[in-house]
């Protein structure tokens, strides 16, 4: 088995398949950089790891992995697998909501819908996590953080979509508007007034 992660011995649709992951403009707000893959889950990975930055503050995070089997000896609907994880910090008022989860999964087949609707074999789980300061730490606030793990299978080797997919969830989940949507809550009065 080839070392993990190597793309220049790798079969063409792999290469095909890396070099499409870079096609998707990441957001100003949105720092991505390539990480060591794992190395023992597929013939060839290639991974990936993101945050979030909104008013300096480190709001996201997430991971990006792409497996490929081109002997298709997993259990993969392809030859492909995308595996994909976000973490963001919630408000208080947002973590307490019982639909947090079914939120959370909306952000991410909602880009799934717009940016790779082919694909096939969608799993994964949301979980919230709180945090709570006790003793040196009771002074500490409570803070709770929501993740998304979530892996698919795309249909060909053309993964751009599947990378848009993965920067418009932590897009939402780090509470960015939408591209082409002003912040109209960053605007100052006008000195005219």
């Amino acid at each position: 088995m080839p070392p993990a992660g190597r793309v220049d011995d790798a079969p063409p649709e792999f290469r095909r398949a890396v070099e499409s992951l870079h096609v998707p403009v990441a957001r100003p707000e949105i720092s991505v950089e390539d990480i060591p893959a794992p190395q023992r889950l597929a013939p060839y990975a290639v991974a990936m790891s993101a945050r979030v930055w909104l008013h300096q503050e480190d709001v996201a995070f997430g991971r990006l992995i792409v497996l490929y089997d081109p002997d298709n000896t997993r259990e993969w609907p392809s030859p492909f697998r995308v595996v994909s994880y976000m973490s963001a910090d919630m408000e208080s008022e947002i973590a307490t909501d019982p639909l947090l989860g079914q939120v959370a999964w909306s952000w991410l087949t909602d880009a799934l819908a717009s940016c790779a609707p082919q694909h096939q074999g969608l799993s994964g789980t949301v979980t919230r996590a709180t945090t709570e300061g006790f003793a040196a730490k009771a002074e500490d606030p409570t803070t709770t953080e929501v993740e998304l793990r979530a892996s698919w299978s795309p249909s060909g080797d053309d993964l751009s979509g599947h990378m848009a997919t993965w920067l418009e969830l932590l897009a939402s989940a780090a509470g960015l508007p939408p591209v082409n949507v002003t912040d109209i809550t960053q605007r100052r009065p006008s000195s005219d007034s």
